[in-house]
C-alpha cells in the first residue's frame, strides 16, 4: 500500500513545484495520473501484478506526473526507475529538460543518465585508425576520410560527445558503420578504450537511480538476462510512447540473413582461424582449431542450401521482389536444415567469443604482434555478426509452426549485389511480453497520448497480452487544451484518393494553398518518394522547403526556428518519423498538413501473414488490424499541433478517405474535438 508518509511526500513535492513556477496550474487530469500510477505501483490493487496503461492526452503533464508518482517510491524502497522510450525526441527532452528540472525543484538526491546501445556511439580509437591506418579500411573513400577527420577534431575540442545523436553534421551510413562501437574492439579492459564514449557512458549507470533509454535496448538487456540494467525485481518500468512496445518487441524478436554469396565469407573465416592458429600463444591453439572446425559443419549444413536456392528464386521472384511462405510454410529442403544450420551457427558463435577472450588475454600479456590487434578483433566482429545473423534466422525457420502459425516468413530480393534475404517476424509477442517484462517486473506502467484505439483499451490489452492478466489499471485522462476555441480540422474537397495515380500530382497543385505565408508549417507525408516529389516541385515554384532527410534531424529543426523568429514563412516536410515525439510549440506550429492518413503498407508480408491469421480465425483483418493502427497514428499525427494550452492553428487532412469510406467517422471522432470544417 501506498504509505502516508510517501503520499505527503509527492503532495509536499507537487507543492514546491507550483510555488517555483509563477505559470504553474493545478490540472485534475494530472493529479489523477499521479494518483493512479503511485497506487500502481504501490502494490495497492495487486500485491503482485502492478501494472497500469494510462492514456494521457496532450497537456496533461503526463512526464511531470510518473516522475512525481514513482521517483519518491522508487527512493524509499531502494528501487531503479527505468523509463523506455520509443524515439529519440522524447529520450532527449526527459533528459534535457524534464529530469533536470523535476532534480531542482523536488527536493530528492537522485542522478538520471540516458542510456543507449553500444552501436550508438563512436568508437574514438577505430576513428583515428580510420586516418591512421586507412589500409585497414580498403572501401573507405576520400570524402569518409575528410569526416572522419572533422569528427575526431569535434570530439578533440568538446563540441561532439561521440555518440549518433548528437553529430555536428550529417554521416554517412557506410562512415559510421566503421567507426560504430562493438564489443570487440571497445572493450573496458584496455587502457585504450577506457575513456571512449561508451564506456563513459555506461560508468554513470551505476551512479543513476533514474535510467531512460529505449524500447528497443531495455528488451535486449531484458533477454540478456539484465546485462546493463539492474534486474526486473528492482525495477519500476515506466514505457512511455506504450503504443509502440508491440512493434518494438516485434522488431526485436525478427530476423533477417543473407542466404547467398556465404562462400566468400566462410572462405575468410576458415583462413581467419587458421591464421590464428599460427599468431596465438599455444594456450589459445585448441580454440581455434575448434573454431575451424565449427566453420566446416556449418558449411557442410549450408552446402544443400546453397545448391537448391537458385531453383527457388525462379519460382519465387515471377512478379514481386518478396515472396511469402503462406502460414509460415518453407520448402522441405529449407524446413529440414533450419535445425542443423541454427545449431551450428550458435556452435560458432559461441567459439568466436571463447577466442575473443584468448585474444584478448593475448593482447594483454603482449603475445600477440601489435600491428595485427586492430585487424584481428576487426575480423572477429565481422564474423560475429555473420554468424549471429545466420543464427537468429535460422532458428527462428527452425521453430515448429504444426499447431499454429506464429510467424510471418519470407524471401526477398535486394538491389544491393542482387542479394537474397531469409526473413522472420513473430506475428504475436504476448508471451514474449509475459517472460521478459510483465512477470518479472517489480512495477511497469504504460503511458501515451494514444494508447486506446478509437477510444478502447481493448485492442491494446489483447496486444500485448494483458486482457487476462488479474488487476491491469486502466486510466484515459483527457487534455485540458480547448481544442474547439484553439484549432480546426479542415478537409479540403480533393478529386483523387491517396491510392488513385493522379493523387501526387493534385498534392503538389492543392498544397500552396494551404501553406498560409509568415506562418509555421509541418507537412506530414506517408513516403519518403511522394515527399521528395512534392519537394522537387513546389522548389521549381519558389517555395524554400525544409526537407526531413537533407540535413541531421537537430540541423533541419535548429533553422526551423530561426526562420520563425525572424518571422519568415518557414516549411518543414516529414514522413511519418515527424509525425510522433517532434515538440513544435507555440509559433513554431501553427499549420499541420497531413496529406494522407498513414495505413500501414499492405503488402508487407508481415502485415500480410498477420491479415490471413485473422481471417482464418474469422475476423476482418481491415476493421481489427489496419483501422485500429491508422487511428492510433493519425491522433498522433494530429497532436503535433497544439502542445502548450495557448497554442493555436488549424489542421489540413488531404485524405477524403475520412469522409468516403464506412471507417472515416469513427477516425474522426477518436481525434481531438477541434472545430471541423469539411468542404464534402
Amino acid at each position: 500500500m501506498l504509505s502516508r508518509d510517501l503520499q505527503q511526500q509527492i503532495r509536499s513535492i507537487q507543492q514546491q513545484i507550483r510555488a517555483s513556477l509563477s505559470n504553474y496550474r493545478v490540472r485534475p487530469g494530472q493529479n489523477q495520473l499521479i494518483a493512479e500510477i503511485a497506487h500502481t505501483i504501490a502494490g495497492s490493487y495487486h500485491r503482485h501484478h502492478r501494472i497500469a496503461l494510462v492514456e494521457a492526452g496532450t497537456g496533461t503533464g503526463k512526464s511531470l506526473a510518473y516522475l512525481l508518482a514513482c521517483i519518491p517510491y522508487a527512493l524509499s524502497h531502494t528501487k531503479t526507475l527505468v523509463i523506455a522510450t520509443a524515439t529519440v525526441a522524447l529520450q532527449e527532452q526527459l533528459v534535457q529538460k524534464d529530469l533536470p528540472f523535476f532534480q531542482q525543484h523536488a527536493g530528492l538526491d537522485f542522478e538520471f543518465c540516458l542510456v543507449k546501445g553500444r552501436q550508438r556511439y563512436a568508437c574514438i580509437e577505430r576513428l583515428q585508425e580510420m586516418l591512421q591506418q586507412p589500409e585497414l579500411f580498403p572501401d573507405s573513400s576520400n570524402q569518409q576520410q575528410a569526416l572522419a577527420s572533422k569528427l575526431l577534431t569535434a570530439w578533440q575540442e568538446r563540441r561532439w560527445l561521440g555518440d549518433i545523436d548528437s553529430l555536428p553534421f550529417a554521416v554517412p551510413d557506410e562512415l559510421w558503420q566503421h567507426i560504430q562501437a562493438d564489443p570487440y574492439h571497445c572493450h573496458r579492459g584496455s587502457r585504450r578504450h577506457q575513456h571512449c564514449p561508451f564506456h563513459l557512458a555506461r560508468a554513470e549507470i551505476n551512479d543513476s537511480q533514474v535510467l531512460v533509454t529505449n524500447q528497443a535496448f531495455l528488451l535486449a538487456d531484458l533477454e540478456a538476462g539484465s546485462a546493463q540494467l539492474p534486474t526486473p525485481e528492482d525495477c519500476i518500468y515506466v514505457i512511455d510512447e506504450g503504443h509502440h512496445l508491440v512493434d518494438s518487441a516485434r522488431s526485436f524478436l525478427s530476423a533477417s540473413a543473407p542466404l547467398l554469396q556465404q562462400e566468400v565469407w566462410l572462405e575468410k573465416a576458415l583462413k581467419f582461424s587458421q591464421r590464428m592458429q599460427s599468431n596465438l600463444p599455444e594456450s589459445a591453439l585448441k580454440t581455434a582449431i575448434k573454431l575451424q572446425e565449427l566453420i566446416d559443419d556449418y558449411r557442410r549444413d549450408y552446402q544443400p542450401v546453397k545448391q537448391q536456392l537458385p531453383a527457388f528464386t525462379t519460382s519465387w521472384f515471377k512478379d514481386n521482389s518478396q515472396f511469402r511462405f503462406v502460414d509460415a510454410a518453407l520448402p522441405l529442403l529449407l524446413s529440414q536444415q533450419a535445425e542443423s544450420l541454427a545449431k551450428s551457427s550458435q556452435q560458432v558463435v559461441n567459439q568466436l567469443e571463447q577466442l575473443h577472450q584468448k585474444v584478448r588475454d593475448a593482447i594483454l600479456e603482449q603475445q600477440l604482434p601489435a600491428r595485427s590487434i586492430s585487424s584481428t578483433l576487426q575480423e572477429l566482429s565481422f564474423f560475429d555478426q555473420k554468424f549471429s545473423q545466420q543464427q537468429a534466422l535460422w532458428r527462428l525457420w527452425s521453430e515448429s509452426q504444426q499447431s499454429g502459425v506464429y510467424q510471418a516468413r519470407w524471401v526477398e530480393q535486394t538491389e544491393q549485389q542482387h542479394q537474397l534475404l531469409g526473413c522472420a517476424s513473430p506475428l504475436r509477442v504476448q508471451a514474449q511480453l509475459e517472460r521478459l517484462l510483465f512477470r518479472p517486473a517489480f512495477a511497469c506502467i504504460l503511458c501515451s497520448a494514444t494508447l486506446t484505439a478509437l477510444n478502447s483499451f481493448s485492442y491494446p490489452l489483447r496486444e500485448l497480452g494483458l486482457d487476462q492478466m488479474e488487476a491491469v489499471r486502466t486510466l484515459q485522462v483527457s487534455s485540458p487544451f480547448a481544442y474547439a476555441e484553439q484549432g480546426s480540422i479542415l478537409l479540403p474537397k480533393m478529386q483523387h484518393e491517396p491510392t488513385a495515380n493522379g493523387f501526387t500530382d493534385e498534392l503538389c497543385q492543392v498544397l500552396p494553398d494551404y501553406l498560409p505565408k509568415g506562418q509555421a508549417s509541418l507537412v506530414l507525408f506517408a513516403s519518403y518518394w511522394q515527399m521528395n516529389q512534392v519537394a522537387t516541385v513546389l522548389r521549381q515554384q519558389g517555395y524554400n522547403i525544409l526537407v526531413q532527410g537533407e540535413v541531421a534531424r537537430q540541423k533541419l529543426l535548429e533553422q526551423h526556428a530561426q526562420q520563425v523568429q525572424q518571422q519568415k514563412t518557414s516549411i518543414l516536410f516529414g514522413t511519418q518519423s515527424f509525425a510522433e515525439g517532434l515538440n513544435l510549440p507555440g509559433d513554431l506550429l501553427t499549420n499541420l498538413v497531413i496529406t494522407k492518413l498513414p495505413f500501414a503498407v499492405p503488402t508487407s508480408p508481415l502485415e500480410e501473414a498477420m491479415s490471413e491469421a485473422i481471417s482464418k480465425q474469422g475476423g476482418n483483418p481491415f476493421l481489427q488490424l489496419t483501422v485500429p493502427a491508422t487511428a492510433k497514428k493519425l491522433v498522433q499525427a494530429c497532436g503535433r499541433l497544439l502542445r502548450q494550452e495557448q497554442d493555436s492553428g488549424q489542421i489540413v487532412i488531404l485524405d477524403r478517405r475520412l469522409v468516403t469510406k464506412t471507417y472515416g467517422k469513427a477516425m474522426l471522432d477518436a481525434l481531438p474535438p477541434f472545430k471541423r470544417n469539411i468542404h464534402y
